[in-house]
């Protein structure tokens, strides 16, 4: 039972979508519009698949020269504690090259992942939150 990571250009909106809600990550699948556009302008995405089924996404945007910022990392809630999320985070890296620096904001929940894999906090972000 082999995952199978994918840089791809586009990801089809429905299993998308579920797969966001299967992770418990909050983005608004309730408008898939919404969610469509969020996918169309990501200029990386990795994906995870078993059996073509997609269990972890990356959607990333980047100039490929100086940083990536990863907007969203996901695994299907069955697929969690399998190091998926860490493969995909490796495969970001490996396509941007070593060059590039990686930023995220990362969900209160997962505060305690990301140094696991090798990210550092930072204190100098700044952000003007969503009104909607």
């Amino acid at each position: 039972m082999s995952v199978s990571l994918s840089v791809v250009t586009e990801v089809q909106l429905d299993e998308a979508i579920a797969l966001y809600v299967a992770s418990g990550i909050n983005r608004p699948t309730h408008q898939p519009e919404r969610m469509q556009g969020m996918l169309k302008h990501a200029n990386l995405i990795v994906t995870a698949r078993q059996d073509n089924q997609l269990v972890g996404l990356a959607r990333c945007l980047t100039d490929y020269n100086f940083v990536v910022y990863i907007a969203d990392l996901l695994v299907d809630k069955a697929w969690q504690q399998q190091g998926i999320g860490a493969r995909l985070l490796a495969e970001v890296q490996r396509v941007t090259g070593p060059q590039v620096q990686q930023l995220l904001l990362s969900a209160p929940a997962a505060m305690e992942y990301y140094p696991k894999v090798g990210f550092s906090p930072l204190g100098n972000a700044f952000a003007i939150a969503r009104k909607e």
